[in-house]
């Protein structure tokens, strides 16, 4: 008998359905790769599993009795761990704090500290991570973040771990660690559902892979039955024949946005670069590289010491605000706390950047011309929803909720772009999308700033690459020069003692 056994499972949200009789079963001891467009239902029918929502209709057997857990506190009672693609922790409480919140030790009706280090220790110890109990959690890399998560729910003894895009935030050691550790687990005998747009990990991790497509399932069997190509065949119902789109256009001679020796102590030093129109500019290095750094002190979001940023000739002044009208975009690498209002409605969501363009003195946003611009925005990005004005951002899968931030963008008509991970945790399919539209925009004589992890994509989409590291410009590379190992001899300037 299998651990987990999931039987016609049925879930609609606003009146769409995003899982149809979806059939499941997972074994003790097995890695179950779980894949899947943005929406295809992947995160609702393990949302089920881990008591975040309830499904409409359908059966879940655990260890052989019946299952269906009303809330994530119940689920994980009965063995079942959720690590969420965006993680439940609270920055401003310690290490053993996040791992107890739910079950502090007591004594005397107080917490008792030294048996709370002394379990947060053990704890910390199953998933090896040396740092101290009381070390604020904020203090952590995204890394350890998840290892915290992680002990969690193994110190509540969970049998069944489900692990949604566990890699987005993660550096290539954690992310190795990370496989180690889920290989343990499954020596152990526990079961694991690892949920990734990365189908290369999902091939190298798992014994078996299941394919959701719009809410159904598609294709099942051992990794062994499927190649890259077969699992994009299956998600997307076509042949993707290239991952990437072919420009339509090439740069121009104009300098858009200029930077000139743009410095932060201890950041960045002296940042020196030039896009022009119809570019799309590639910004590549590792993590704490500045390239994030860069990209906000770009749109006023955190001062610098010296420099000067120009757009069109004209020095950016002020805040935010001021350089949005000025002609900047910016999306954030974090979409969920910054780039949306995760309650507000899809349509609330699209015209937070040029809202003022349907502001009509006192009566207020015209609702009608808000909505038209929304609706067309919607079809551009093809965005999988139902009621743009009843329907909040929250309720979108990961992909959607991208293609929102990118929308409000969109109808803000920037000159430059700045994107920031512009299609991390999203698919294949909709990744194609998203480099198709910015080509478009790179086209229409827009710059584009594009900062990625994925060094892959950006040798697929840009005309030129930076790199920097240690807060540095260290190398541009032309896209006739492109070379990988140039590319990452570059970013890796303090590791290699360039």
């Amino acid at each position: 008998m299998a651990l987990l056994q999931l039987r016609g499972m049925s879930k609609a949200f606003f009146g769409v359905p995003v899982l149809k009789e979806v059939d499941l079963a997972l074994e003790g001891g097995e890695v179950l790769g779980l894949v899947g467009e943005n929406g295809a239902g992947k995160t609702t029918l393990m949302n089920i599993v881990g008591g975040v929502v309830a499904a409409d209709s359908g059966e879940m057997w655990l260890a052989g009795e019946r299952y269906a857990p009303r809330t994530p506190r119940e689920a994980s009672a009965r063995g079942v761990g959720f690590i969420h693609q965006e993680l439940n922790l609270f920055a401003n409480l310690s290490i053993g704090e996040n791992l107890f919140v739910e079950r502090f030790p007591r004594r005397l009706g107080l917490i008792d500290r030294p048996r709370l280090r002394r379990e947060a220790r053990q704890a910390l110890d199953s998933v090896g991570l040396e740092l101290p109990p009381e070390m604020p959690l904020e203090r952590l890399s995204p890394g350890e973040k998840q290892l915290v998560e992680i002990a969690r729910a193994l110190s509540q003894e969970a049998q069944i771990l489900i692990f949604d895009e566990p890699t987005t935030s993660l550096t290539h050691r954690e992310t190795e660690r990370l496989f180690a550790l889920i290989r343990r687990l499954k020596e152990e005998g526990r079961a694991v559902v690892y949920i990734s747009h990365i189908l290369g990990d999902v091939l190298k991790l798992c014994d078996r892979v299941a394919v959701l497509r719009d809410g159904e399932k598609v294709g099942e069997g051992p990794v062994g039955e499927f190649d890259i190509p077969k699992l994009i065949r299956l998600m997307v119902g076509r042949n993707l024949e290239q991952l990437y789109p072919p420009r339509p256009s090439r740069p121009g001679a104009e300098v858009l946005l200029e930077v000139r020796d743009l410095a932060r102590e201890g950041v960045l030093e002296g940042v020196n670069l030039r896009l022009h129109r119809g570019e799309v500019l590639g910004l590549f290095g590792l993590m704490g590289s500045g390239r994030t750094e860069l990209a906000r002190a770009l749109f006023g979001l955190d001062p610098v010491d010296r420099g000067e940023v120009a757009l069109g000739g004209r020095l950016l002044r002020g805040g935010p605000s001021q350089r949005i009208a000025q002609g900047l975009a910016y999306l954030t690498e974090d979409r969920r706390e910054e780039g949306l209002l995760m309650e507000a409605p899809i349509l609330d969501n699209l015209g937070l950047a040029a809202l003022r363009r349907w502001v009509q003195g006192w009566l207020g946003v015209d609702q009608a011309a808000l909505r038209a611009s929304g609706s067309q925005v919607a079809q551009r990005l093809r965005l999988r929803t139902e009621n743009l004005e009843a329907q909040p951002a929250k309720s979108l899968s990961g992909g959607n909720q991208q293609k929102v931030v990118l929308g409000k963008w969109l109808l803000a008509r920037p000159q430059v772009y700045i994107l920031d991970e512009p299609t991390r945790g999203v698919d294949v399919g909709a990744k194609y999308e998203i480099y198709s539209l910015i080509g478009e925009l790179a086209a229409g004589g827009a710059g584009v700033l594009m900062i990625s992890s994925e060094l892959d994509e950006l040798l697929g989409v840009a005309d030129r690459i930076v790199v920097m590291a240690n807060g540095e410009v260290q190398a541009t590379f032309v896209q006739e020069a492109f070379d990988r190992e140039r590319i990452l001899a570059a970013a890796f300037r303090e590791g290699v003692g360039a």
